[in-house]
């Protein structure tokens, strides 16, 4: 007697689970992919803001902290346009945070 194995997941199963980690992706509008573009950059910035610092230049570590604050206040401006006004709240804290590295810094 011969036993036939079975996929762990049939194509209706696969396809089910495709749509459901892709909705949330697919219901936001377009608007909200630059907000996100918006963060990455702001991220990246913050990295080389912390580079910065490690070798002692202040002047660079202003300038690029104020960079960041322009990218996080896009994104929070992107944010509250495609209707993730959440994502947007949630932005005030990494703008607060910016602002007090500014601080630290003595950059304003």
């Amino acid at each position: 007697m011969t036993t036939l194995l079975r996929p762990a997941f049939s194509p209706l199963a696969a396809a089910l689970l495709f749509a459901l980690a892709a909705s949330p992706v697919l219901a936001q509008p377009a608007t909200c992919g630059p907000a996100h573009r918006k963060m990455e950059e702001a991220a990246a910035l913050r990295f080389q803001a912390r580079q910065e610092a490690r070798i002692g230049d202040r002047d660079r570590v202003c300038d690029t902290l104020g960079d960041v604050e322009d990218r996080y206040e896009d994104a929070r401006d992107r944010f509250e346009e495609c209707g993730a006004g959440l994502a947007a709240i949630d932005l005030r804290g990494a703008l607060r945070s910016v602002r007090l590295e500014k601080r630290a810094f003595r950059c304003d």
